[in-house]
């Protein structure tokens, strides 16, 4: 597991707005020019108006005109790492090749990695949208 994508996920998940669930979640991800770029979970009172971590993390990746994930970490306090949500897959999808590796973590320390295609099997693409 890349340790600064870890260091970078954890430092910024202290800065989640969870006061309704407490579940803070960080993600931190690598560009293929190397860039890092992070985001936290943002609660919102109306839950489904929310921001997941790893949306966060992508929005600011296109905020500096970047458009290729070449890794990603998810960390939060759990007993066993947790998975992107299914928005959260799908985005990670339309940035990322299948092959691209995605780390997920407890602050304990347990992490399980798997490629983006093990964790969205049969994404929906640009190619299923031709003509």
């Amino acid at each position: 597991m890349p340790d600064d994508l870890l260091t970078a996920a954890k430092q910024v998940r202290e800065n989640a707005h969870a006061p309704y669930s407490n579940f803070k979640v960080g993600a931190a991800l690598r560009t293929t020019d190397g860039a890092v770029f992070t985001g936290c979970n943002v609660e919102n009172v109306a839950y489904p108006e929310g921001t997941c971590a790893e949306a966060g993390a992508i929005a600011a990746m296109c905020a500096a005109g970047a458009r290729e994930i070449a890794e990603i970490t998810v960390v939060a306090d759990s007993p066993t790492p947790v998975p992107p949500c299914g928005g959260c897959r799908q985005k990670i999808a339309e940035f990322a090749r299948g092959d691209v590796t995605v780390t997920m973590a407890t602050m304990s320390g347990a992490s399980q990695a798997v490629t983006v295609a093990e964790l969205l099997p049969g994404a929906f693409d640009a190619s299923h949208m031709e003509a």
